[in-house]
């Protein structure tokens, strides 16, 4: 069985070489992996704070390099901190590199209006 991680370097080694529609599927596979790769860590991470009161929130937050403040609320405290920890993963940084590559080919998930 194939893993989030493993699915979304398939598809990111597959992009360079995929033109206009093609390009577009594979973004949108890649882009469903990667919310779902986040999801799963966002739980993950929730878990691992849970007992963190939302002063060490914000001090967590700031410390993995995420800009906040005390106005925030614990779930978007949870939520920045698991960006931080899921910027740095394989499969965020591959789906980046490939959505940045498709952008420099005029290819990208949101249409132009």
């Amino acid at each position: 069985m194939t893993t989030t991680t493993q699915r979304i370097l398939d598809l990111a080694a597959a992009a360079p070489a995929s033109h206009d529609e093609d390009l577009v599927l594979l973004l949108h596979e890649a882009n469903e992996l990667y919310q779902e790769g986040f999801e799963s860590l966002r739980h993950t991470v929730a878990a691992r704070f849970a007992g963190l009161s939302p002063e060490g929130l914000v001090a967590a937050a700031i410390a993995a390099g995420m800009p906040c403040d005390t106005s925030q609320d614990r779930d978007e405290l949870l939520l920045l901190l698991a960006l931080a920890d899921w910027e740095m993963t394989p499969a965020a940084m591959a789906y980046s590199e490939m959505a940045e590559d498709a952008a420099r080919r005029g290819v990208c998930l949101i249409p132009e209006e």
